[in-house]
């Protein structure tokens, strides 16, 4: 592991102190997440929205500390147990992968470190592993499969075949799609974390007798899929959450993604004064449309803004309390969090579209109106 680096405001770096409103103790955030190798895309996305907020607020008691954990789960511990004992961080967040959440999260929490997940919501911390000390901004790996599930059974698609890679957040998405689909299932299938060749997945679906595919393949195996699934000539029906058709990916996937239609707790078109807002100054800041990756980590980062006006961070309780008031203007619109500190928050139905030269979403409407997951009853915070 490389030695931490530090970058002044208004860099896309690797440290940030701003100017702004005092507080009697400053808070110091570590952020452990994905800046290199295969998924690199989700946490630059994860880190320059989170840094935008930090910037427009102008808090000068707020610093961060950003290290990349390169998707591999020993890494993301060392670089935990560093920012805790070392760096004595108050706030911990980051995370994309599942795998590596339940590698960090449950260990720092237990010693007394908030976690505020901007990606990774991993079943197993939102029911019986719950925490005081631990809140999801961004939803439940579950969510928004099951948004799709209830589309696919409502547009009658009877007999899917569903595919995602083998590591928690896969099995969780696939649970999330049964969960709330109707039809048969023509084949459930489990992909390497990180597969880039799908010709013996597309050969099963184009022998399945399937009148869907529902994938989860975020990042560059979604790329990847998709090309090869164009390619292919098998003509059945691809859907999925958003994470597969989000902005950061659609121009690689490029016109294969056409049509297809997506779940999602946010797009760029929701007509929300905080998105007009979001997006316009999230372009102007970096030169590229926002994903929900980067609006998860706006998200993230005005929670804990939020929080720090109102009390202080070495009063546990006291800060806690003002995270789950949400006192936020988000840009999904209206937020609250459940009993087990997770999201209730609407999902949505988009289609990938081109304007002009861009591919992106567009949105049909709405797929399940303020959801909460299915673990929250095994929560006994």
């Amino acid at each position: 592991m490389g030695k931490m680096n530090f970058v002044k405001a208004g860099l896309m770096g690797l440290s940030l102190c701003v100017a702004g409103t005092a507080m009697a103790e400053p808070v110091k955030v570590g952020m452990i997440t994905t800046l290199s190798g295969g998924g690199s895309g989700l946490g630059v996305d994860v880190r320059d929205g989170f840094m935008l907020a930090v910037k427009q607020a102008g808090n000068k008691d707020l610093s961060v500390v950003i290290e990349d954990d390169a998707r591999k789960p020993s890494l993301a511990v060392q670089i935990a147990d560093k920012m805790i004992q070392s760096e004595k961080v108050d706030i911990l967040t980051g995370i994309i992968w599942s795998n590596l959440a339940m590698a960090v999260v449950p260990s720092a929490v237990a010693q007394g470190k908030i976690y505020i997940s901007p990606n990774a919501g991993p079943s197993k911390l939102a029911g019986k592993g719950c925490h005081p000390n631990y809140f999801n901004a961004s939803f439940q790996n579950d969510n928004l499969p099951e948004a799709m599930g209830a589309y696919a059974s409502e547009n009658g698609f009877k007999n899917s075949f569903i595919i995602a890679p083998n590591y928690p957040a896969g099995k969780d998405v696939l649970n999330g799609y049964k969960r709330f689909y109707k039809g048969k299932l023509s084949a459930e299938v489990y992909t390497k974390l990180g597969q880039k060749d799908y010709a013996a997945e597309i050969a099963q679906i184009r022998a399945s007798g399937a009148d869907s595919v529902f994938i989860f393949l975020p990042g560059g195996m979604g790329i990847a899929f998709m090309k090869q699934y164009a390619q292919s000539g098998v003509d059945i029906p691809v859907l999925g959450p958003a994470f597969s058709f989000d902005q950061g990916i659609l121009q690689a996937v490029g016109a294969s993604a056409l049509g297809v239609k997506n779940t999602s707790h946010w797009n760029k078109d929701l007509d929300f004064a905080a998105n007009k807002k979001f997006v316009a100054s999230f372009q102007a800041e970096y030169g590229r449309l926002p994903s929900l990756y980067a609006v998860q980590g706006f998200d993230t980062a005005s929670l804990i803004l939020s929080a720090m006006a109102k009390a202080d961070v070495k009063d546990t309780e006291a800060f806690r309390a003002e995270l789950k008031k949400i006192d936020i203007a988000s840009p999904r619109g209206p937020l609250k969090f459940g009993n087990n500190q997770h999201l209730i928050q609407t999902i949505y139905v988009r289609e990938v579209i081109k304007e002009g030269d861009i591919y992106t979403n567009k949105t049909n409407g709405v797929a399940i109106k303020d959801h909460q997951d299915a673990y929250a009853v095994d929560c006994k915070m």
